[in-house]
């Protein structure tokens, strides 16, 4: 048993989970997070699964609350797409999630610890870092998911 299948939980019924971002001016990057929550949506198991950036753009974590409440969450766990915990981890996203939970009292939620030094994270910071050289190398057949120009993966002297 790998160590992800030990400590997997199935997705409860009633369980709405949001997706928090920053949010940008740049479109690009908004638009990742509309991808990563799709894509958590088609591998998790979770049907309630909802976009948020905590500024600057849409939808707002208070959309993507009362989004998980429609479509009948009674619990909503939010996971901050960051890398370290800091200032929005620990002060602001609570507080925009309380605030967007008034209206629903019976509603738990939560908010999750952002990815951190989690165990994976070496394995992915070696799967780009290998992709990129094999990008920038000619050894790859096309860019990766975020560089997707011309510009990107190239080596420089």
């Amino acid at each position: 048993m790998t160590e992800i299948e030990q400590t997997d939980v199935l997705p409860e019924t009633g369980t709405g989970v949001m997706i928090v971002d920053h949010g940008s001016r740049r479109q690009e990057s908004n638009e990742m997070l509309l991808k990563a929550a799709a894509a958590f949506k088609a591998t998790s198991g979770y049907t309630i699964v909802e976009p948020a950036h905590m500024e600057i753009a849409e939808p707002t974590i208070f959309d993507a609350f009362e989004r998980c409440v429609a479509q009948g969450a009674t619990r909503v766990v939010v996971f901050p797409y960051f890398l370290s915990p800091g200032k929005h981890w620990k002060h602001d996203i609570p507080a925009l999630v309380a605030e967007a939970a008034v209206k629903h009292p019976g509603v738990q939620w939560l908010v999750t610890a952002p990815i951190g030094l989690h165990p994976q994270m070496q394995q992915i910071i070696a799967d780009r870092i290998s992709s990129c050289l094999a990008a920038a190398t000619g050894g790859a057949v096309s860019a990766c998911d975020v560089c997707d120009d011309a510009q990107a993966c190239q080596l420089r002297p």
